[in-house]
Order: structure tokens, then sequence, then C-alpha cells
């Protein structure tokens, strides 16, 4: 796991056949002036759900970066914990597609993020 996930507290809670689940608990540091998760915070896990879950999908052997992320925002969190559902829609040779929900401690949605990856060539 990349340091920086490591120091926002992100956990891989499972692995499925098409992404991963993973989870954060919520702390002080992670929340805005209003209280609530930053929106930062919301669109790393999204961003992190779906870079890890394809790792984790092409067995660790293939470097992978970010090339695009919407992300909709449908309720403020707050609570004990964030979660992040990524689901590939689509893989292909060089481009990966994951949508990722995300959901708070009552299971409700948050928010809803498209996430495209690339797959660079190994050694690059």
């Amino acid at each position: 796991m990349m340091d920086f996930n490591h120091y926002l507290g992100i956990e891989v809670r499972e692995r499925h056949e098409d992404g991963m689940t993973i989870r954060v608990a919520l702390r002080a540091e992670l929340l805005n002036i209003a209280g609530v998760v930053h929106g930062g915070v919301t669109a790393t896990m999204a961003d992190a759900a779906a870079g890890m879950g394809l790792i984790s999908l092409l067995g660790g052997k293939q470097p992978v970066t970010t090339t695009e992320m919407k992300i909709n925002y449908l309720l403020p969190v707050t609570g004990a914990y964030l979660e992040a559902r990524a689901k590939f829609v689509r893989r292909g040779k060089t481009l990966a597609v994951a949508q990722v929900d995300l959901t708070d401690d009552k299971g409700r949605l948050v928010a809803i993020a498209l996430v495209t990856y690339m797959m660079l060539p190994k050694g690059e």
C-alpha cells in the first residue's frame, strides 16, 4: 500500500472479482470546517479503491495511473467511516474504467465516481 494511503488510514475490506472495497475510519483531520468529511478525502477514496482494485486485478505486475475522474457528491459524510466499492465496468489493453460507490457507516450512498486508469508499460 502507498505511504499516502497508509497515512490516511485506508484499509482493504474485500477483494472482489471485479474490483475492491476499502474503508477509512473518520477522524478530525479528515473533516472540513463544517465538520463533515472533506471532499478531497472522498475523491481520494474513489481513486484509491479503483487504483488498488486494478493493481490487484493485474496481479501487482503492471504500473497504472489515473487519467480521469468524475465524482458526484450526494450527501455530507459524518459518522465512523467512509467506504468505497470499486467495480470495473471495462478493462481494455491500455485503459480501465471503474464505477466507485461511496457509502457511510449507515450504508447511505454519499457519492458516486467514475474513474479511468491507464495501464503503463512495465518498467516505465
